[in-house]
């Protein structure tokens, strides 16, 4: 197994590559026409480029092909065919994105990029062969049958990081702190032998944690540079191999309290979980409304946090913090051989997290004249549509009334009595 320095190698090289290539990008990016101007579903106030796709690309290429040349990292490479297939399929991603963040592609020529590049990863081997299901055994797939469930999760993969990319800094840093706990797990199990010397998950990994490290320094808020689709579809891609390699791979079979923290390939819906279920719900959203799933709206997660009244650098500290949060579920049971009480601080982490997400902006609008009231149970339930509004309160009680749109002679709406919360003065 290679050391820790050598991964520490690979992920400097990614780091420093995508920053400094970043930097370039910004300069030529009005040249090539890499300009995303203000919109109606954009929160950004000023046209800003979105070349940094084209710079994580170049850091992945460079990080490759340092671990290639790597002794360490010889036995991942002795099957060239698994190499030159993620890299294929990254160059053909790269080629997707760059179109549409220059031209505006079609969302049916998207997917069909998108799902040749996963089937180039089966082609050359890169597979979900194995499903283990915790507590009920090991499903073993069928050639066709992995082919398609391989296609599914990077196809679901890349969009699950495109519609999480929507306020500066999140989707590189929701991608980084997984990248980070999903290599830390992958190199547990190493430890316990469950995947193999050569398996290339790790690496991966430790590379998509440099490419975040790279490029946020230049994306936080005010972003500088966007990664566009290009970006998000590569970081996907590069999480969906990451995650196929170690866990739909191996068969070896567990035992015991943590034998749930061993079925690898569910735990990247959990250390994802907030992307997953960003999208998730949009699907359900759109469908409901029967708009296309590929229609853009202001409805995320990190939109609804805007109008619960966070700032722009709160909400994507509190999405980081969440996915903290849950790779922190799978991280801390695993090395703690799967303990009960391992999750008891888990759990209260979560009831605090959630209590600021809530409360934090109420506790804000009960102070402010003039303020307009927003339920925050109804913000955080993104199936049912757009808040309700009200027109300005006494401070004491208020009466919600539904748009216009949406009114209904049955519908009865309870006072909303704001709670008026201590805190230090000046707070926001």
């Amino acid at each position: 197994m290679p050391s820790v320095t050598a991964y520490l190698v690979v992920l400097g090289v990614a780091a420093v590559v995508t920053y400094v290539a970043t930097w370039a990008m910004r300069a030529i990016a009005a040249t090539i026409g890499a300009i995303v101007p203000p919109g109606d579903r954009r929160v950004h106030a000023r046209p800003t480029a979105t070349a940094g796709g084209a710079a994580m690309f170049l850091g992945f290429v460079a990080a490759i092909g340092a671990a290639w040349a790597m002794s360490d990292f010889s036995l991942m490479f002795e099957s060239q065919s698994e190499a030159w297939g993620i890299v294929i399929a990254c160059a053909i991603i790269f080629a997707v994105g760059m179109i549409d963040d220059l031209r505006e592609m079609s969302a049916p020529a998207k997917m069909a990029g998108m799902v040749l590049a996963g089937s180039t990863l089966t082609f050359a081997g890169v597979a979900l062969v194995v499903f283990r299901v915790p507590f009920f055994g090991i499903s073993f797939l069928s050639g066709d049958l992995s082919v398609l469930v391989t296609v599914i999760w990077v196809v679901g993969m890349m969009n699950a990081i495109n519609l999480i990319d929507g306020l500066d800094g999140l989707a590189a840093g929701i991608v980084g702190i997984a990248a980070i706990t999903f290599f830390l797990y992958a190199m547990r199990l190493g430890n316990e032998n469950v995947v193999l010397p050569g398996n290339m998950g790790a690496l991966i990994a430790v590379i998509v944690a440099g490419l975040c490290l790279g490029f946020l320094p230049h994306n936080f808020h005010p972003a500088r540079i966007f990664m566009g689709d290009t970006g998000a579809l590569l970081l996907g891609l590069l999480m969906a191999i990451s995650t196929i390699l170690v866990g739909g791979r191996t068969s070896q079979s567990f035992s015991g309290q943590a034998y749930f923290f061993f079925a690898p390939i569910f735990i990247p819906l959990v250390i994802l979980g907030v992307p997953i279920l960003d999208t998730a719900l949009a699907i359900v959203r759109r469908a409901s409304k029967r708009r296309g799933i590929a229609e853009a709206d202001k409805d995320h997660l990190h939109h609804r946090l805007l109008r619960l009244g966070h700032t722009q650098q709160r909400s994507v500290s509190i999405l980081w913090a969440w996915t903290a949060l849950l790779s922190g579920l799978v991280l801390y049971p695993t090395y703690n051989h799967g303990r009960g009480n391992a999750l008891i601080p888990i759990g209260i982490l979560a009831l605090g997290l959630m209590l600021f997400t809530v409360l934090h902006p109420l506790r804000r609008k009960s102070t402010q004249p003039g303020a307009r009231a927003v339920d925050p149970f109804q913000e955080m339930l993104p199936f049912v549509g757009p808040p309700l509004e009200v027109g300005p309160l006494d401070l004491d009680t208020a009466v919600v009334e539904p748009p216009a749109s949406e009114a209904a002679p049955h519908a009865r709406f309870a006072p909303v009595q704001w709670l008026e919360l201590p805190g230090p003065a000046g707070d926001t």
